[in-house]
């Protein structure tokens, strides 16, 4: 019985190293809580923009990273940037890049 007691009892300190696994273990648990707390849903997030981005065509109501408000009227032939009319003669050009939010035609957001 004194035999089981002393074998449970916990090593010495006397240059018995543990396993290096477990001493990073506290390291990757952080990677990993971060990669799903932080990276995944950002990368998604970037996914989704770039994926509403292709999809902007003619008459899309849109609204830019600087707020202005308008009607896609047009693309250049890079495709690259966006021609917007804002008012009756005013149309402007954009880059695709900064459309921040594709409205619905009836004008109120998804």
């Amino acid at each position: 019985m004194l035999n089981f007691i002393l074998l449970m009892a916990p090593a010495g300190q006397g240059g018995e190293a543990g396993n290096p696994l477990l001493s990073f273990l506290p390291f990757i648990l952080i990677i990993v809580i971060m990669y799903f707390l932080m990276i995944r849903p950002q990368a998604k997030k970037q996914k989704e923009r770039q994926k509403m981005l292709d999809a902007l065509k003619k008459g899309d109501n849109v609204v830019t990273t600087g707020g202005i408000h308008g009607k896609v009227v047009g693309f250049t032939d890079d495709g690259k940037t966006v021609i917007i009319k804002v008012d009756d003669n005013v149309k402007l050009n954009v880059e695709r890049s900064y459309i921040n939010v594709v409205m619905p035609v009836g004008g109120k957001k998804d």
